[in-house]
C-alpha cells in the first residue's frame, strides 16, 4: 500500500473513531432531556428515572480498566468492532423498552459498550497518527467530545418534542452501521500484546471503581453521609442510617487502596504474577502528571453543562428545545478549535494549547457568571460566552489526552488509554457532583433567604425552598401562574441566577487549578516513529514482549 493511500485510509478511519465516540458522548447527555416525556409513556417512578440516567456513566466508568487492558491483549481495532455492534444493539433494545426494568437494563447494557470504545478509539488513534498528524487527530476527536456533549441535549429536546423518545435510542443504529462499515475498511488493526488478565485486580477495580461513580452520582440525591431519601433497588430499600453513597465511597477508597498495592507489587522486578496496571507507567512524568491534570480539568468541564439548561428553561422561560439550542455554541467553539488548532500545531506545542484552551474555558465561565446575574441577558450574549467556553473544550480535551500519551510505549497503548480515560471519568463525575451538589445547595439557602427577608415565616421559606429545589426549579412555573404566589417564583429566579454564577465561579476556579496543574508535565514529549506495522495481518501479530 502506497504511503499516501495509507494516509487516506488513516483519516477516514478517524471518522470512524469520531462517530464512535461521539454515540457514546450524546447518550452520556441526551437521557437527562428526554426522562421526562419518558415518564409520561412508559409511567416510570422516580427511582427508576434515577436510574436510567445514573447506570449508563456508572457501568462506564467502572469497565475502563479492564477493557483497556483487554485491548491491549486481543487488538484495540477488534475491541472497538466489538464496542460499537454492542452499542447499537443495546440502543435497539432501549429504544423498544416496554417498561423502565427493561430500559435500565439496556442503559447498564450500553454502558459495557460505551467502555469498549472509549480507550480503543484512543489507542487506535495513538497507534495509526504520528508526529503533526497526531496532534490534529487528537484535535478533532477531542472537538467531538466537547461537540457530542453539547449536542446531546438539543438532540434529545428536538425529537423528544416532535418525535419520540425512543428516537434518542433509535437514531444510534444506522450510525452504528456506518461506523462499522468505515472499520471494517478503513481502520488500520493493530498488533496484540502476549499476556494474561489478572481476575482478582479485575474484580477489585471494577467493584472499586463502580462503587467510586455511584457515591459520586448519587451522593447529591441520597445524602452524602447520612440517608435524606430512600434508596430503593427491586426488593429492597435502604431509607434510614448512613448514606448508602458514604458507604459505597468509603468501600471504593478501601478497595481501590488494595488494588493499588497488588499492582504496585506485580509490577517489581521479579514478580511472578503479571499485573492488571502496570503502575511502571506512573514512572512516566507525562503520563503521572497529565492523568492528574485530566482529572482536574474534568472537575471543571462538564459539571456546569448538568445546570445550565435548568437555569435557562426554569429562569430565562426557554423551551427545552431551545435550552439545548442555546448550547449549540459550545459545539460549535469546539469545532472551530479543532480547524484553528492545525496551523497552531507548527508554532505551539501540545501542552502549550491544553493551557491556552484552559484559560479560554475560565474566560467563557467566568463570563457566563457575569451574564447570569442579569436574567434579561439575550440569547447573543449567552450563545458568545459558551462559544468561547467550547474553544476552550475544544483545545483543552483534545490535547491533554494527547500529551498524556505521548511517551507510553506503543504496547501499553490499550492499558494506558483505559487509565487516562478514567481519570477523566472519575474528574467528569466529581466534578458534577461538585457543582451540582453547590448548586441546589445555594439554591435552597438563597430561596430561603429572600422570602425570609420579604416578610414569610422560616418554615414556609423552607417548604417553598424544598419544593424548588427537590423538582430542580421545575416548581417555578407552577409557583408563577399563582398571583399568591408569583412572588416565591420571583425569588426562586433570582436565587437560581445567583447559584448559576457561583457555579460558574467555581468551575472556573477548578480549571485555573488545572493550569497549575499542567505546570508539573514536561513540554518535552518524544514523537512517534512511523507504526512498523500496517497490514491486515497485524491484528494477529504477538509482540514478543510479555
Amino acid at each position: 500500500m502506497s504511503p499516501a493511500s495509507t494516509r487516506v485510509r488513516r483519516w477516514i478511519g478517524l471518522i470512524a473513531i469520531a462517530l464512535g465516540v461521539a454515540l457514546i458522548v450524546v447518550d452520556t447527555t441526551i437521557v437527562n432531556v428526554i426522562t421526562p416525556a419518558v415518564v409520561e409513556d412508559i409511567a416510570i417512578n422516580s427511582t427508576q428515572a434515577q436510574w436510567i440516567q445514573g447506570s449508563y456513566a456508572i457501568v462506564f466508568a467502572a469497565l475502563l480498566l479492564l477493557f483497556g487492558r483487554i485491548s491491549d491483549l486481543v487488538g484495540a481495532r477488534t475491541i472497538f468492532i466489538w464496542g460499537v455492534v454492542g452499542f447499537g444493539a443495546t440502543s435497539l433494545l432501549a429504544g423498544l423498552a416496554p417498561n423502565g426494568e427493561i430500559l435500565i437494563l439496556a442503559r447498564f447494557l450500553q454502558g459495557v459498550a460505551a467502555a469498549l470504545i472509549l480507550p480503543t478509539s484512543l489507542a487506535l488513534l495513538n497507534r495509526m497518527f504520528t508526529g503533526k498528524a497526531r496532534g490534529q487527530a487528537f484535535a478533532i476527536w477531542g472537538s467531538t467530545i466537547g461537540g457530542a456533549t453539547a449536542l446531546g441535549p438539543v438532540i434529545g429536546g428536538w425529537l423528544s418534542e416532535n418525535w419520540s423518545w425512543r428516537w434518542a435510542f433509535g437514531i444510534n443504529i444506522p450510525l452504528t452501521i456506518v461506523i462499522l462499515v468505515l472499520a471494517a475498511l478503513y481502520l488500520v488493526p493493530t498488533p496484540r500484546k502476549k499476556g494474561s488478565i489478572d481476575l482478582v485486580s479485575a474484580g477489585l477495580s471494577i467493584v472499586g471503581l463502580g462503587l467510586l461513580a455511584f457515591g459520586l452520582i448519587e451522593g447529591r440525591t441520597i445524602g452524602w453521609v447520612m440517608s435524606e431519601q430512600a434508596f430503593e433497588l427491586p426488593g429492597f430499600t435502604w431509607d434510614s442510617g448512613l448514606s448508602p453513597a458514604f458507604v459505597a465511597l468509603v468501600l471504593s477508597v478501601v478497595l481501590m487502596v488494595v488494588f493499588v498495592a497488588r499492582q504496585v507489587v506485580a509490577s517489581r522486578p521479579g514478580s511472578m504474577r503479571e499485573p492488571f496496571m502496570d503502575t511502571k507507567l506512573f514512572s512516566i512524568a507525562s503520563f503521572r502528571n497529565g492523568n492528574i491534570a485530566t482529572a482536574i480539568i474534568g472537575l471543571g468541564e462538564y459539571g456546569i453543562i448538568a445546570v445550565i439548561p435548568l437555569w435557562l428553561v426554569f429562569t430565562m422561560d426557554y423551551t427545552s428545545l431551545q435550552a439545548g439550542a442555546a448550547l449549540v455554541p459550545i459545539a460549535i467553539g469546539s469545532f472551530v478549535a479543532s480547524g484553528i488548532s492545525f496551523p497552531l500545531m507548527a508554532k505551539v506545542s501540545p501542552l502549550g494549547l491544553v493551557r491556552i484552551g484552559l484559560v479560554l474555558e475560565v474566560v467563557g465561565l467566568v463570563g457566563l457568571g457575569a451574564v447570569a446575574t442579569f436574567t434579561d441577558a439575550g440569547w447573543l450574549l449567552i450563545s458568545l460566552v459558551l462559544f468561547f467556553y467550547g474553544i476552550g473544550v475544544g483545545f483543552a480535551t483534545s490535547q491533554v489526552t494527547n500529551v498524556v500519551l505521548a511517551d507510553v510505549p506503543e504496547d501499553e497503548d490499550g492499558q494506558s488509554s483505559g487509565i487516562q480515560s478514567t481519570f477523566r471519568q472519575l474528574g467528569s463525575a466529581l466534578g458534577i457532583a461538585a457543582l451540582t451538589t453547590v448548586f441546589f445547595s445555594s439554591l435552597s439557602s438563597n430561596i430561603r433567604t429572600l422570602l425570609v427577608d420579604g416578610g414569610l415565616s422560616a418554615d414556609q421559606a423552607a417548604e417553598f425552598g424544598d419544593a424548588v429545589t427537590d423538582s430542580a426549579g421545575a416548581a417555578i412555573h407552577p409557583l408563577a401562574a399563582h398571583p399568591d404566589t408569583a412572588f416565591v417564583a420571583d425569588a426562586a429566579r433570582e436565587a437560581m441566577t445567583h447559584s448559576l454564577a457561583l457555579g460558574s465561579y467555581l468551575a472556573a476556579g477548578f480549571l485555573v487549578l488545572g493550569v497549575i496543574a499542567t505546570l508539573l508535565i514536561p513540554n518535552t514529549q518524544r514523537v512517534r516513529l512511523e507504526p512498523a506495522v500496517d497490514t491486515e495481518e497485524s491484528e494477529s501479530a504477538v509482540a514478543s514482549q510479555p
